[in-house]
């Protein structure tokens, strides 16, 4: 079956909506195209083809060190050669100092032709963003460089056995030695942990220093490189690396630091708050990721719809296109890929911009959440449509299924996503207020395009959201109602975006295609809208199940 083509057309597009009017500093739409162009010929015939490669020879363990495919290590020589890697790096590190909103294209680019690859380039592009920060001029000079020029991969050492999404747990300890610090302890669940394209990895690591308070706070964050500058390795040691469902060709380490040499970045007790650059980073790219992966999905399925003929048509044997109930599938996809993109690229654009917006943090768990359960939901249905052949690997459908998965839980996982959409960031001032007043504009936008049914129908559903949020906000137990409040948001932000799109139909590569998607939009998906806001409303509360829910003696 084939590799992924990047869309390039519909992601100038979409780039080209969420910047709109916008000032954004140093945004040149023909320079944005061009890089864009170039980009695209680099992925499709260098990056593209490795999918399959990632898939079946994976990573693997020997003599302690991690080896990637053997193909990975040409290709990576090349994206060094581009320039790639500091795209968007500032030019006084060696980088191009493009645009954040290029970068994010790139990568959403680079992650549907081979997600295995992309988790070892995706990581650097967050560390030099914490490190721009959050790090000391000193800091700054002696990383940057290295990594801008695709010298050294970074990694976040976070998780460890007994403290997976509760940081609080943590347990690595740093000492000072006199001339920096050492660190014990050991992280599981670290992507790109090691590996034989640099062999030389930057690591950002949460320990706490022996003096520190208990829980979060106690937290402080290091850089620990995996080698010394005279080619001694540091205390860092490699135990293993996870055998998974899916991404085969990105190494899940577990690692050992062994009294390892680090650095501090900024002062005792502030590294959470400063991991959180990383972090927030790391989340945008995995909801890219999520385009991404749902695109290589629907351009498969579209290619085997308009090929396979099954079933009866007028005249004979029908292509599977002129199914409805394929139909449904397929624009489904469409309609998950359009709408995450235009959300990702939106959320991109206010952070270029430098925005102040309280919605910034929502959105970035919005544009998480939705876009890695659309990467999900375009590979069943792609498999479905496939029939039988979509469960064969030959077709490589059922990969996308088995790397996407993952995306739902690193990163926070979706269940802690929604729970502090609804525990806390619905009740920061502004917050629902700038949400409901992006809604009404997007509403607006197409009310002035004579959309008439989708502004109304938009105007509806954020009616309905604040009657839920209300709910919410209300609710001393959210547990219940979390995931249907998020589903609530993200469908919401999905309408606005669809009611963006539509407006702008003309412009669009395929108008026809798009017109069709946002009609569908309309009177398929935004009706599942009215059940979860239902559900929220009523302040579900499972406490009745605490006891039918316990393990059998």
């Amino acid at each position: 079956m084939i590799d992924y083509r990047t869309p390039l057309a519909d992601i100038v597009f979409a780039l080209e909506q969420a910047v709109g009017d916008r000032a954004l500093p140093g945004w040149d739409a023909e320079v944005a195209r061009s890089v864009l162009e170039h980009a695209a010929r680099f992925v499709d015939g260098v990056i593209a083809p490795l999918d399959l490669v990632s898939d079946r020879e994976g990573a693997r363990l020997e003599a302690g060190r991690v080896r990637l495919p053997a193909a990975f290590g040409a290709a990576y020589q090349a994206y060094c050669a581009g320039g790639w890697p500091g795209l968007a790096a500032g030019e006084d590190y060696g980088g191009q100092g493009l645009s954040g909103m290029i970068a994010g294209a790139f990568s959403e680019m680079l992650a549907g032709a081979c997600h295995g690859l992309h988790m070892s380039l995706s990581l650097p592009q967050g560390a030099m963003r914490t490190l721009r920060a959050n790090a000391s001029p000193a800091q700054q000079a002696r990383w940057m460089p290295r990594l801008a020029g695709g010298e050294w991969l970074a990694t976040m050492c976070l998780t460890e056995p007994q403290a997976g999404s509760d940081l609080s747990l943590v347990r690595t300890l740093a000492r000072p030695d006199g001339k920096g610090w050492r660190i014990e302890g050991s992280k599981i669940f670290v992507s790109g942990g090691d590996q034989d394209l640099t062999g030389k990895t930057l690591h950002f690591v949460l320990a706490r220093t022996p003096e520190a308070q208990p829980g979060l706070k106690g937290l402080s964050l290091f850089l620990a490189p995996s080698e010394h500058d005279d080619g001694r390795r540091n205390g860092i040691e490699v135990l293993r690396i996870e055998e998974k469902m899916g991404l085969h060709g990105s190494p899940t380490c577990q690692l050992a630091f062994n009294g390892a040499e680090a650095e501090m970045v900024g002062a005792p007790g502030e590294g959470l708050k400063r991991m959180f650059a990383l972090m927030n980073a790391q989340r945008v790219d995995v909801g890219l990721q999520g385009v991404g992966l749902a695109t290589a999905a629907m351009q498969r399925t579209l290619a085997y719809v308009n090929g396979r003929r099954q079933g009866r048509g007028i005249g004979g044997t029908a292509l599977l296109v002129e199914h409805d109930d394929v139909r449904r599938m397929l624009l489904t996809q469409m309609a998950l890929v359009g709408g995450g993109r235009t959300l990702c690229y939106r959320l991109l654009a206010d952070i270029e911009a430098g925005s102040e917006s309280p919605l910034i943090d929502m959105m970035t768990s919005v544009c998480k959440f939705f876009c890695t359960e659309a990467a999900i939901s375009a590979a069943q249905l792609a498999i479905q449509c496939h029939g039988g052949y979509g469960y064969l690997a030959e077709y490589r459908v059922e990969q996308v299924l088995r790397d996407s998965r993952i995306t739902a839980i690193y990163e926070g996982t979706n269940g802690i996503h929604a729970m502090t959409l609804a525990s806390r960031v619905i009740h920061v001032d502004g917050v629902a207020e700038g949400f409901t007043a992006d809604a009404m504009a997007a509403g607006a936008v197409a009310a002035g395009a004579g959309l008439v049914d989708t502004a109304r129908i938009l105007a509806d559903l954020t009616a309905r959201w604040n009657e839920a949020t209300a709910a919410v906000r209300a609710n001393p137990r959210v547990g219940g109602v979390a995931d249907a409040y998020m589903r609530l948001t993200a469908m919401v932000a999905f309408a606005a975006a669809w009611a963006r799109l539509e407006a702008a139909a003309g412009q669009a590569p395929n108008p026809e295609r798009l017109r069709a998607t946002a009609r569908f939009v309309r009177e398929f998906m935004l009706v599942e809208a009215g059940a979860y806001a239902e559900i929220c409303v009523s302040s579900a509360d499972l406490g009745y199940a605490a006891n039918a829910l316990r393990e059998a003696p």
